[in-house]
């Protein structure tokens, strides 16, 4: 049966001309003639390919979804020796056919994908292969003697053909005639450009002095701003000298070269410049870095120095391409400008690394961890210029460049990382009307770290890291990985989290409408709004949890496997926290204690304050709350005082002494019981005579409350009445008695039996016997044996 032709939804490459062009490029790539910059135009044009083949994968995508979806609607194919109808059989092997005409296009992109992707990968292997014989190539020793000539010659020659170049333009009559139809431009910009030179590092400062004085809060901010001009209008500055010299017309080949790269030198030394001010200064009342005077002053003159000599090597270098030095030449004119460079670099690293140099507050956290990591940057440092200075001497000069100059540049990317991070905190200052939220602010440290790790590409490219190396994996993050059949993206995870975050909002607000606005007019108790609210909040963010991962391209069903192998570790590793969760999704639903009612549990009394899916938190008459689970709340004894209506009973015990009244007892307990305002008079109170105690007749009140929350009060003021009423009557309270009889006294005299006229107060014969309340004597062990009488002995 004849498939039909589907018309596919993306632009397919053209396969004939990757063909041609792959071929090609291979073939150089075996000969392996190919130079770094002819590499690096067949890796631009293959990660243009690649780019083509991984949209192409998408040909047909949802015709695709559609296709295989019917083949799962038609049921598992028939093992081997089964059969099946016939006509469920030609569906499947049409719709087996239709999809493997729609994932034709799709094969072809994925293996043209791969291919692409493969040339790319060797061509990164052959260039970092030739990057790294090159740093460990030996070259001439800049202290060879034989070469110092050759190189002060062809040197010198650079600086007689720059002028050579100024003087033969200024002689010629054309360039005289331009420069006298520029000469008020030149002027112009000649005196504007030495005036913001001059003068702008000093308007700049006057200005960091004038908000430096001032307390309020926001005032690093702006200071901040203000201290950019002295990189800004010196900047400007020698741009208008540029402009003056190029107006001119004197300037030639060589020094439209040298003018060209004259700007970033100047924005080299002058944001060092800058850089040295905020981080080696003292700034307002907090500093950057916590050196001492003497060593901010150093640190902030070998700073400058190392852009000085930086520039220097770049003039050098700018001067060698130009001029065609030899790498003898080349090797001896820069290695003067390296040790100079390594020597300041050692310096500075010293400073850095010493502790008598470093003045950390032991209470400032951020600040201990801040000075380690300069010890552990100098230590390094130090190093660093040892080791690269003696390569270079020896002959490996890539090697003493490639460490010594990126360092240096480490360094500055360090502290300018540092003078961004002050100005996060103090915009933190100034949006949260705070001061110091170094210590305690979260979103300061925050976006500190998306500082440094925005830095990282940074710090990649300065160490010899290639701008096509971080395309690559900008271009590897960006297509993302397999799960299954699906790839998952950047992108799908921010579209995951939005919609996530939406629904979550969402169901935020239904809650916050619900509890303030239609559950406060239904008939619903408080606990029944509290559970209506918390289960809305459950289904809310599970189906928002949903929604959002289907929205994100990930299909649930390959995630079926995963939740099965999971479900067998929850049973056993997360047994206990499904059970509570099960119990608190219980609590919810049945409502056995709402917020707000007076339970008791394992023996604590104490008001319940809040139900989640775990727990409970209840808060004690004491003040102080206590977590229990809701396992514990569904399979344990739990007394609820207040479910349901806030009535209760309290119940009192009243002793009065024998040969009292009993039933004036009785009527005057009852009456005061009756006289309380907060006992129910239906059901009525009632009183009991309820024995005959061993010291007293004993009575019972029993009284039902309005609020049994008052129980304490309401027990305290009865029993209040009880005793006036008792005084006034004459009516005796009983208390409990001993008879203390003592065998053998001589215990208590050391041996001596005292008569009985001349014992003690405290010890008296059997016949007289005194009253003691409490309980008996402690005699010491060994020395007697005493007895002491029980509660029914003393009516004996």
């Amino acid at each position: 049966m004849d498939t039909p032709a589907f018309a596919q939804d993306v632009t397919q490459p053209d396969y004939a001309e990757w063909e041609l062009r792959a071929r090609a490029d291979e073939v150089k790539l075996d000969l392996g003639a190919a130079s770094s910059a002819e590499l690096e135009d067949i890796r631009s044009r293959m990660v243009a390919w690649r780019t083509q083949f991984l949209e192409a994968q998408n040909t047909n995508a949802s015709r695709i979804s559609t296709v295989r979806a019917q083949i799962d609607a038609l049921g598992a194919a028939p093992e081997e020796g089964e059969e099946e109808p016939e006509d469920i059989a030609a569906r499947r092997s049409e719709l087996n056919a239709q999809l493997a005409d729609l994932r034709a296009p799709v094969l072809q992109a994925e293996e043209a994908y791969t291919r692409a992707d493969g040339i790319i990968r060797e061509i990164d292997a052959i260039i970092r292969d030739r990057q790294t014989r090159e740093l460990l190539e030996l070259g001439p020793t800049p202290l060879n003697p034989t070469n110092w000539p050759t190189a002060l010659g062809a040197f010198m020659g650079s600086l007689r053909a720059t002028w050579d170049e100024v003087v033969a333009n200024a002689k010629s009559p054309s360039y005289q005639s331009e420069a006298r139809r520029n000469l008020p431009l030149v002027l112009l910009l000649t005196a504007v450009g030495v005036m913001l030179i001059t003068r702008g590092k000093t308007w700049a400062q006057m200005g960091v002095d004038r908000l430096r004085g001032g307390a309020r809060r926001g005032t690093g901010v702006f200071r901040f701003f203000v201290s950019l001009g002295a990189i800004v209008l010196p900047y400007l500055g020698i741009y208008a000298l540029i402009e003056a010299v190029s107006a001119t017309g004197f300037s030639g080949t060589r020094w439209e070269a040298l003018l060209g790269q004259l700007q970033f030198w100047a924005a080299l030394l002058l944001g060092t410049r800058w850089l040295a001010d905020q981080l080696f200064l003292e700034i307002g009342d907090r500093r950057t870095v916590q050196l001492t005077d003497g060593a901010r002053q150093e640190g902030r003159r070998l700073a400058n120095a190392l852009a000085w000599l930086y520039v220097a090597w770049d003039v050098v270098g700018a001067q060698g391409e130009l001029d065609g030095y030899s790498e003898a030449s080349t090797a001896v004119i820069e290695f003067p400008i390296l040790l100079l460079s390594a020597l300041a670099l050692f310096r500075l690293c010293r400073i850095l690394a010493s502790e008598d140099s470093v003045e950390v507050p032991e209470d400032e956290e951020a600040s201990v961890f801040r000075a380690r990591m300069m010890r552990l940057l100098g230590r390094i440092g130090q190093g660093v210029a040892v080791v690269g200075t003696a390569m270079s001497a020896i002959g490996y000069a890539q090697f003493g460049e490639a460490t010594v100059y990126p360092f240096v540049a480490t360094l500055g990317l360090a502290a300018l990382l540092m003078v961004l991070q002050r100005f996060i905190f103090d915009v933190s200052d100034l949006v949260s009307d705070r001061f110091n939220t170094e210590n305690d602010g979260l979103f300061p440290v925050l976006a500190a770290f998306l500082l440094c790790a925005a830095a990282l590409p940074f710090l990649a490219l300065i160490w010899g890291a290639r701008t096509a190396d971080l395309l690559e994996l900008w271009t590897r993050f960006r297509e993302g990985f397999v799960f299954g059949e699906t790839r998952i993206s950047p992108t799908d995870f921010l579209v995951v989290i939005v919609v996530f975050v939406i629904g979550y909002m969402l169901t935020r607000l239904l809650q916050g409408a619900l509890r303030t606005s239609v559950l406060p007019k239904t008939k619903i108790d408080k606990g029944g709004q509290t559970a209506i609210t918390s289960g809305v909040g459950y289904i809310g963010i599970f189906l928002a949890a949903i929604v959002a991962i289907t929205s994100g391209g990930l299909d649930l069903s390959s995630l079926a496997i995963v939740a099965g192998a999971l479900s067998v570790g929850i049973g056993f590793g997360l047994q206990t926290i499904v059970q509570n969760f099960v119990s608190g999704i219980i609590l919810l639903v049945e409502r056995p204690i709402s917020e707000g009612d007076w339970i008791e549990v394992n023996g604590t009394h104490g008001t319940v304050k809040d139900i989640s899916v775990r727990s409970t938190r209840i808060e004690t008459f004491d003040r102080f709350e206590m977590i229990v689970p809701n396992a514990d709340l569904i399979s344990g004894t739990v007394s609820n005082y207040t479910r349901g209506n806030m009535m209760g009973r309290i119940v009192i015990p009243v002793g009065v002494a024998y040969g009292s009244d009993t039933r004036k007892v009785q009527r005057l307990l009852m009456n005061i019981v009756r006289r309380h305002d907060d006992v129910l008079l239906n059901p009525e109170p009632g009183v009991d005579f309820i024995g005959f105690g061993a010291d007293s007749l004993d009575f019972q009140i029993r009284a039902v409350l309005y609020d049994i929350t008052m129980g304490l009060a309401v027990r305290t003021e009865i029993r209040h009445q009880i005793v006036e009423t008792f005084a006034k009557e004459g009516i005796e309270v009983p208390f409990a008695q001993r008879d203390v009889w003592l065998r053998n006294p001589e215990t208590l005299t050391g041996g001596r039996a005292a008569p009985a006229e001349d014992a003690p107060e405290d010890v008296v014969p059997p016949e007289t016997p005194d009253k003691v309340a409490g309980g008996g004597l402690d005699l010491p062990e060994g020395r007697g044996d005493g007895e002491t009488a029980g509660e029914g002995d003393a009516d004996r």
